[in-house]
């Protein structure tokens, strides 16, 4: 995590403080738990409690511990005797490390989550409206780069609502398969410690018990988690390449909001660049780093080694932060995109109409001309008009022209028939059924 990609309220969910303080809480339900079997007195419980709430975890001490211990849970008890006392004796009764640490992550994951998905809402909700302002704003659509037939911008928009909102649909599934506690003890077996304990404190920190924790909780959890939250980062790239597409200076179509006193080069003082949407296209590839890692952390030796610890320290703090920064950063570009609806026109008129290829292909087809011989005339026609707006030379033919003078095109269509298809209308007519299946 650095500064200039993290916002607070995600990083405080990573900082040592917290941790400290769930790592508590843990070790704490699980001390009332076992006051309730009768395996330790309430008495120490409650004042475990008391003690604990009203600390200031000293987290230079505790890491001075730790670089005489080499265990960081040793080196947080031992700070939590000298401020509990003599009961602290009970803690951790029956507990192994991967049990505050495991269900300690996954408590962290869920808040996090819980950001993201108050972060999607609100890409969501600023994608919907830019959509429905321009539901009917025509333009060009591509293929390969290439122009295509006429779209909406719009539809572009609702193409990224549909794709966020699986997003959003994932990332809870996500958030329901990292919930989960562990508290079994050594080895997984609940020999030192009730299996009833585990159930208490996945209760009380919003957890389940993991069925089979084998010591540490499987991670196949958390390989699907951040599974997700790759796919996530892609989809933030994928409109963000659109963007960054859209505003190259050929296109213009639409660009970054470009401040007062903004500056786009040092050297160059014309540049307005795509600052924010290459800046999240990087952020995307930071996230999808983790996914790799995540996966190969599923693959532990026998019930528990340590070997993913590691990754989870930097994959778990940095996806998360960079995620959420991300996400915001995207939906402040979605908020104060500045779109150019003449310029799309201008666009997808700069080849002479060649965009209603397709229309004339099938009007011919259903005038009794074969599919193969209706190709080639409509394309050695496009061809003249292509040719000639690549050579760039003066007055170039219209594709309509073109047609309307090609004595086979004429043998099987009338010129109304010709014009009619170079209507734009004709591919907007359904903008209204792809808008109910996305927000309806």
């Amino acid at each position: 995590m650095i500064p200039r990609y993290s916002r607070p309220q995600m990083v405080d969910i990573w900082s040592p403080e917290t941790k400290f303080r769930i790592w508590f809480e843990i070790e704490a339900h699980g001390c009332d738990a076992l006051a309730d079997l009768g395996v330790i007195p309430k008495e120490a419980a409650s004042t475990i409690w008391d003690k604990g709430n009203a600390a200031t975890f000293d987290i230079e001490r505790i890491d001075a511990i730790e670089r005489e211990t080499k265990h960081d849970v040793i080196a947080f008890l031992t700070h939590l005797a000298e401020i509990v006392g003599e009961p602290a004796r009970f803690v951790h009764q029956g507990f192994t490390s991967s049990d505050v640490l495991d269900t300690t992550l996954n408590v962290q994951l869920m808040r996090a989550t819980d950001l993201l998905l108050e972060d999607m809402d609100k890409l969501l909700a600023a994608i919907k409206k830019r959509a429905e302002e321009h539901k009917y704003t025509v333009c060009i659509g591509r293929s390969h780069g290439i122009h295509a037939e006429p779209v909406t911008f719009g539809l572009k928009m609702a193409q990224a609502y549909a794709e966020f909102d699986r997003c959003k649909a994932r990332l809870l599934a996500a958030r329901e398969e990292i919930a989960t506690c562990a508290i079994s003890g050594a080895v997984g077996t609940f020999a030192n410690i009730d299996p009833a304990v585990e159930e208490h404190v996945a209760k009380s920190m919003g957890l389940k018990p993991e069925p089979v924790s084998t010591q540490v909780i499987p991670r196949d959890r958390h390989a699907m988690y951040f599974a997700v939250l790759g796919v996530i980062a892609s989809s933030i790239e994928r409109l963000a390449t659109e963007v960054r597409h859209l505003q190259r200076t050929e296109v213009l179509e639409a660009e970054e909001f470009f401040s007062k006193g903004q500056k786009g080069s040092s050297a160059m003082p014309h540049k307005r660049n795509p600052v924010l949407t290459e800046n999240l296209t990087g952020l995307s590839r930071i996230v999808r780093a983790f996914v790799t890692p995540a996966l190969e952390n599923v693959a532990l030796w026998h019930e528990r080694d340590i070997s993913h610890s590691s990754v989870e320290r930097m994959a778990a703090p940095d996806a998360t932060v960079t995620l959420d920064f991300a996400l915001a950063r995207l939906t402040n570009v979605v908020e104060n995109l500045v779109v150019y609806p003449e310029r799309m026109l201008a666009n997808m008129d700069a080849l002479g109409g060649l965009v209603h290829s397709q229309r004339v292909l099938l009007a011919l087809t259903q005038a009794g001309v074969s599919r193969e011989d209706s190709y080639r005339l409509v394309q050695r026609n496009a061809m003249k008009v292509w040719d000639a707006y690549q050579q760039r030379l003066p007055n170039p033919p219209v594709f309509l022209d073109e047609l309307l003078a090609d004595d086979d095109v004429r043998k099987a269509l009338s010129e109304e028939e010709i014009r009619d298809k170079f209507d734009i209308g004709y591919h907007t007519k359904h903008v209204d059924t792809i808008f109910d299946r996305v927000f309806g």
